[in-house]
């Protein structure tokens, strides 16, 4: 099928999105059958609007630049495609003659993406539709871990190793720290965090995770516990915990498109916030909490250089099983025994719409921490952390 080719990117950016786009680019401009590549600009919203643009247009060094850039370059949107949008959709993929059409994103894209390859094909218009997985959150099904978790997992993990070195130091001012992760229903984020503890004392003491629920009982017994052992506690919550009925402990209950719950900045409080007022009410301790938002979706001076490269493979192989008549997919990281990754696919219809919780097997017993076999998943996907080294504090006799 010849035709030309459309790419989307939707939902919150990563780190590497754009060298999945930079891979997409370049293996369009390799295949016979595929005549222009453009851009929906605003993500979905702009695939409504017919606002698209010509990326065949684009330079050589734009396009591999892509690889390094943060951001969503196409621009992105929340907009949720209704089922009424369908036939003017169509209408606009016949107008340009769209035959490959390529969606960027999580879940809700997924979702996207597979109604849109659904209906064309119940209405005998023929379009490839593939998915090429994004998301810091590290929540779809079917794939070992996404483009962007690796990169933003290293941010988490650096911000505690050296906010932690801070916290310890600062035990006598400062007497706890709380640090929120984006992630809606799954804590992978948070959990990445692990991987800057060494020994007991060392940050982070109490992590909190949306797949447990909250006990505020149980938080305060371990919180006490850490604090006379260390001196000081660090705590890091997934920005979507729960309390046991469901109930988000940021007290928020603002929604977006997708009638998920948004939380912190949008949300109007957050996780964190609430945490530190619960903490502050009950010891009349000193502390501080800090709510980074999006800076791990865009952190382009610690991006993983194989999280790089593995996006960009992603969207080349989404174009080049597209063009062999594969559609209806999201391409996907497969992980053997060591870290050895392969490209393999699964059914979008069983990514879309759907949350991959952290494994039971990767929570430690008591829920308020991770389980040393989360290490052999964290440890390659974020790579070596910084060695800091510690006075011995031998007193002047």
């Amino acid at each position: 099928m010849k035709g030309n080719a459309l790419v989307a990117q939707a939902g919150g950016p990563t780190t590497v999105i754009n060298a999945s786009l930079s891979g997409i680019i370049s293996q369009c401009i390799k295949e016979p059958s595929i005549k222009n590549i453009y851009g929906s600009h605003w993500g979905m919203l702009g695939l409504v609007k017919d606002d698209l643009i010509d990326l065949t247009l684009e330079d050589t060094a734009t396009i591999e630049g892509l690889k390094r850039t943060p951001s969503s370059a196409l621009g992105s949107s929340r907009y949720k495609l209704q089922q009424t949008d369908m036939p003017h959709v169509l209408e606009i993929l016949k107008k340009h003659n769209i035959r490959y059409f390529f969606g960027i994103g999580g879940n809700d894209t997924m979702l996207n993406v597979y109604q849109i390859e659904k209906y064309c094909r119940e209405q005998g218009y023929e379009l490839y539709g593939m998915g090429c997985p994004k998301t810091v959150d590290n929540d779809l099904f079917g794939t070992d871990h996404t483009p962007g978790f690796p990169t933003a997992a290293r941010y988490v993990a650096l911000s505690i190793l050296q906010g932690g070195i801070l916290a310890r130091d600062m035990q006598k001012v400062d007497q706890f720290v709380i640090y929120q992760t984006i992630g809606r229903d799954a804590g992978w984020l948070a959990a990445a965090a692990f991987a800057a503890k060494k020994t007991e004392c060392d940050p982070p003491h109490i992590i909190l995770l949306p797949e447990v629920p909250f006990n505020a009982d149980k938080f305060f017994a371990k919180f006490e516990e850490v604090y006379k052992h260390c001196g000081f506690v660090s705590i890091i919550c997934g920005e979507g915990i729960v309390y046991e009925d469901g109930t988000p402990v940021s007290a928020s209950k603002v929604t977006d498109n997708f009638a998920n719950v948004e939380f912190g900045a949008m949300g109007g409080t957050s996780a964190a916030m609430m945490l530190h007022r619960m903490i502050c009410n009950k010891y009349d301790y000193r502390g501080e909490f800090q709510v980074p938002e999006s800076l791990p979706m865009c952190s382009a001076d610690r991006a993983v250089p194989h999280d790089i490269e593995e996006a960009f493979a992603l969207g080349k192989e989404a174009v080049a099983l597209a063009c062999q008549g594969t559609s209806g997919l999201m391409t996907t990281l497969v992980r053997k025994q060591s870290y050895d990754i392969s490209i393999g696919t699964f059914p979008l219809d069983q990514v879309a719409a759907k949350t991959k919780p952290v494994p039971a097997e990767y929570i430690a017993k008591n829920g308020m921490m991770m389980a040393e076999k989360f290490r052999e998943y964290i440890n390659p996907l974020i790579g070596d952390l910084p060695e800091y080294v510690r006075l011995k504090f031998i007193p002047v006799k």
